[in-house]
């Protein structure tokens, strides 16, 4: 990882508070010290799963039914407008990364707090490339797909992180527990629904535009 102003690159500044302004020299290095370690330990794995995507109406607005759990999330209903199958996903750094930030943190607080926004944005890396893969697999069927919509996006409620990994037995398959309070083990692990239409879609609002939280300190 190379200080270019790359994607990933901003995606740390993001999480480490840098609006508007670079850092530091020494930041810099931090930073660099950081993707080298980071990319040297870090396991990257995922499963996806494809299921049908069925709507119903009912009094309060629209269920839908997406094959592993049910939701009447107004959010995910917009951003599934005209799909008809859904991809779900489950995607980790592994536990390689949590023994990284168990170690740096017992020797420099402030080293550990740039590799957690480091490995942050390296999640967000590989869940985009993964995105890329299936976008130009789905394109050649004539398909589309729309953006990653994560539980806690929106009223997407997070207690669906359970029936999800459940129904992928991702705790059998790249090793993702729940804690009581639904938060994901290892700590850099990612769910998502992603929609499959017929029809490509443009400006699907994504990623901050597609969750309601506004006062989020991470929001570009």
């Amino acid at each position: 990882m190379k200080e270019d102003g790359g994607k990933t690159w901003r995606e740390a500044l993001r999480y480490l508070g840098y609006r508007g302004c670079e850092p530091d020299e020494a930041a810099k290095e931090m930073l660099l010290a950081c993707f080298d370690q980071a990319e040297k330990e870090i396991r990257p794995r995922v499963i996806m799963g494809e299921f049908p995507l069925t709507k119903e109406d009912t009094p309060l607005g629209e269920r839908l039914d997406l094959g592993l759990f049910q939701t009447e999330s107004v959010s995910l209903a917009r951003n599934l407008s005209g799909c008809f199958r859904v991809l779900i996903m489950a995607a980790t750094l592994g536990i390689e990364a949590d023994r990284l930030l168990h170690r740096t943190q017992a020797v420099s607080p402030a080293k550990a707090a740039v590799l957690q926004a480091v490995l942050a944005a390296l999640m967000e890396e590989a869940c985009d490339r993964w995105n890329r893969e299936w976008e130009e697999t789905y394109r050649k069927k004539g398909l589309f797909l729309r953006p990653r919509f994560s539980p806690g996006y929106g009223d997407l409620p997070l207690s669906l992180q359970k029936p999800l990994l459940e129904g992928l037995e991702a705790g059998k398959r790249i090793g993702i527990g729940l804690t009581d309070g639904f938060l994901m083990t290892p700590s850099k692990s990612v769910t998502a629904v992603i929609g499959v239409s017929r029809t490509p879609q443009e400006c699907v609002p994504e990623g901050c535009v597609s969750c309601g939280k506004k006062d989020c300190l991470f929001r570009r």
